[in-house]
């Protein structure tokens, strides 16, 4: 995995400071994934494929956010079911939604709710909204994420940036941070993470990979380079000559200005960032920061070249606490209510919202049941997705829940039919992508039985 502004490293190990199990991190990437990369880029050129591009954003609530409150309240219901708040509205007749969501619910008509994702696994967990599966033993560290897939099959839409990008923030609970991995795919396809710890955070300005500064980054290509010009002594045939093009653009990703440029916020239009909000930095407990314009990001990062950008907001575990679900949710949700929004706009102001999809939810929903804390705890039996983008039919609801949102009433949706319907949209038929393991066994992305949301088309 290529981690940029990584944190400072202390010295010993190699002389540069950096340890032998970072050195194969960082130079192994360099020596191996990039080296990875160039031949992905050769055999593209050879074949003479071209791919649109298409992306997705990946906005992962991590905790469990409470889906009655949300995008599903039932007015009717018993007090200790319903809560405190009050639908509103929305610019599509007949869709209600929470009342602390307004900015959505004027712009109902570029969203479409899922009020029926049934299939979680019930665990703490980013696993399941990164892969569309469960983690068991089996899969844990071997199958590929979303992005993973997207990036073996259609490689950099720009040869400066990466395809498959990571602002998912590392949290005390792991499992909050988890953004997938390359799985039997390889370690080219993981995702390109981009912000640090509690440290660290997001340093632009400071370009480093894995702690190696461009300065030493230069001495490992020089020794590449030292490398090629011994191999090239004993190659009759002369095949590193002909790589030499696919090395330099691989390096691009690393020493281009692009994918710094594109988390530079001081880039942006000053007015376009004040629509998204305020950005919070302190971690909340062992979750992920209020890091608003990191929604921004993701759209430059997809502006720039990425495919896939997933990303982490804040802390959604609020069953501790006297109230404390309803506190929270009069803390948090205005703030996503701003930056979702912004993000929509922005796409749709730069006639990015037919190629550009994006997905809002967390890893399972809340009890209809209030406890004695007058908070939810976990519910797996049932949550909500928001969608928006994509070229998707928007201005909708998909599903139902029962009286007291416990259940899928209706037109149950599972996650690998959300991924199905994420390939789609990335021009990928997930049917015809095969891959095989270490041990050469065939895979696909998805489940043979699993087909695009029918309603979404």
């Amino acid at each position: 995995m290529l981690s940029l502004f990584g944190e400072p490293h202390a010295r010993g190990g190699f002389c540069d400071g950096l340890n032998r199990r970072d050195f194969l991190t960082a130079g192994g990437t360099l020596f191996g994934g990039c080296l990875a990369l160039p031949h992905l880029l050769a055999a593209e050129a050879k074949t003479g494929i071209t791919t649109s591009h298409k992306s997705v954003i990946n906005i992962y609530l991590p905790g469990g956010p409470p889906h009655l409150d949300m995008w599903d309240l039932k007015p009717d219901a018993p007090v200790e079911v319903r809560g405190e708040f009050n639908p509103i509205k929305t610019k599509v007749t007949g869709i209600q939604i929470c009342e602390l969501f307004p900015r959505i619910a004027q712009m109902m008509d570029k969203f479409t709710i899922i009020r029926s994702l049934v299939g979680s696994s019930g665990d703490h967990d980013a696993y399941q909204c990164m892969t569309g599966r469960p983690r068991t033993p089996a899969n844990q560290g071997h199958w590929p994420s979303f992005g993973s897939w997207v990036s073996k099959s259609q490689g950099p839409a720009d040869p400066a940036v990466p395809a498959n990008v990571s602002l998912m923030y590392p949290c005390g609970e792991k499992r909050w941070g988890y953004h997938g991995d390359g799985g039997f795919l390889g370690v080219q396809h993981a995702p390109f993470h981009l912000v640090g710890g509690r440290e660290t955070g997001m340093k632009s300005d400071n370009l480093t990979l894995k702690g190696v500064s461009l300065d030493r980054l230069n001495d490992r290509v020089g020794l590449l380079k030292g490398f090629d010009d011994l191999d090239r002594k004993i190659d009759a045939k002369g095949t590193m000559d002909g790589m030499d093009s696919f090395n330099r653009q691989a390096l691009d990703i690393l020493t281009s200005s692009k994918l710094k440029d594109a988390v530079d916020l001081s880039k942006e239009n000053p007015k376009v960032l004040e629509r998204y909000g305020v950005d919070d930095p302190a971690f909340e407990r062992d979750g992920a920061p209020r890091m608003v314009r990191n929604f921004c990001v993701a759209r430059r990062l997809v502006e720039a070249g990425a495919r896939v950008v997933t990303m982490n907001f804040t802390r959604w575990d609020w069953h501790g606490g006297d109230g404390k679900n309803f506190v929270q949710a009069r803390k948090d949700f205005p703030l996503l209510d701003r930056a979702v929004t912004a993000l929509i706009e922005d796409l749709h102001d730069r006639g990015m919202d037919k190629d550009v999809s994006v997905i809002v939810w967390g890893e399972f929903g809340r009890t209809p049941k209030l406890n004695n804390m007058a908070s939810r705890d976990h519910w797996p039996q049932l949550s909500c997705a928001l969608l928006a983008g994509g070229g998707m039919k928007m201005g909708q609801v998909i599903g139902s829940s029962n009286r007291l949102a416990e259940r899928a009433a209706s037109r149950p949706v599972t996650h690998q039919e959300i991924f199905a319907t994420l390939y789609k949209n990335m021009g990928l038929d997930p049917n015809a992508v095969r891959e095989y393991d270490a041990n050469g066994r065939p895979h696909f992305p998805i489940d043979a039985d699993a087909q695009p949301i029918r309603e979404l088309a």
